[in-house]
């Protein structure tokens, strides 16, 4: 007997979520993006980011779970979490520093093709050849977007995007390794925890006092992150992950809008083209995975 589909209105409504979680870190791009070029330094907006990202948060576990859900068994599993996906995030808000936004979110795409290849080298899972193929497709996708001629390619961007793809599929795994133990909002807390540390400590050595309004902008960046997360959270309570995860690509169409609007930036075709070929890429990478977890069907 197989389990009932969730109602329509609930598989909208996490299509909806995950939508505008998408919006909500196409703005966080933006804002560290424009932070940054007001000279407020890469540690001191992580900083920034995850402090005030608690505030959405603590309210989002006060109604929820409770504050017990804090409770961990596997320390080690966030510290090793948040290293790795910190590192990421530290190359990703520098790469949106170095490229027009639309690229350096086109380049976040490449995290589950590098999250397949990580399944399969420290989870020891099965990769099957359709979906190394989808991930040699993929890097071809990237190939496209990166434009390796001579003065064409942005070396230290696009470096930093493909380095920030492969730190947040590295946390994806480790997340693996956690989930069996550890739920969503702890494992969301501690990495928003490990932020701020990093944070702190990396502005200790430079800090930078911004105006009022840069500020304003930091601080609505950690608001801004920490919703986004918990619209991410929401949507998979809302609809499978089969569902949602295709909506993920939605992200490319407001840093697309945000870059035009305050930069005046119009994507480059061949930015288009690659990122059509990575989402593609990643969207059958998904299917595959999909597939694998359904259970066989009965004969009537």
């Amino acid at each position: 007997m197989t389990a009932a589909a969730p109602p329509q209105p609930r598989i909208l409504l996490g299509i909806a979520l995950r939508v505008a979680a998408m919006a909500c870190m196409a703005c966080l791009s933006a804002i560290v993006k424009w932070t940054g070029s007001r000279g407020v330094p890469v540690f001191e907006i992580i900083l920034f980011r995850n402090l005030f990202a608690f505030i959405p948060l603590g309210l989002y576990i006060a109604r929820t779970t409770g504050f017990s859900v804090l409770r961990t068994q596997r320390p080690l599993g966030h510290a090793t979490r948040s290293i790795v996906g910190l590192t990421g995030m530290v190359c990703g808000f520098s790469a949106v520093q170095h490229l027009p936004l639309t690229e350096a979110t086109a380049l976040q795409f490449t995290s589950p093709l590098f999250m397949t290849a990580l399944s399969a080298l420290l989870l020891s899972e099965k990769v099957g050849r359709h979906r190394w193929a989808a991930v040699f497709v993929g890097f071809l996708g990237v190939l496209i977007m990166a434009r390796p001629i001579p003065g064409e390619m942005n070396v230290p961007g696009v470096t930093l995007g493909i380095l920030s793809a492969l730190g947040a599929a590295g946390a994806m795994v480790a997340i693996r390794q956690i989930s069996d133990t550890e739920r969503g909002p702890t494992i969301v807390f501690y990495f928003t925890l490990g932020g701020v540390v990093l944070g702190a400590v990396g502005s200790a050595f430079h800090w930078v006092t911004p105006d009022p309004l840069t500020l304003a902008a930091l601080v609505l960046g950690g608001l801004i992150g920490g919703v986004g997360q918990l619209f991410l959270t929401e949507a998979l309570r809302q609809a499978p992950v089969g569902v949602i995860a295709p909506f993920d690509y939605t992200q490319l169409v407001w840093a697309s809008l945000l870059g035009l609007v305050i930069w005046g930036e119009l994507p480059h075709p061949l930015t288009l083209v690659g990122a059509v070929v990575v989402a593609a890429s990643g969207v059958y990478i998904l299917h595959r995975e999909l597939r694998r977890f359904r259970p066989p069907s009965r004969p009537g």
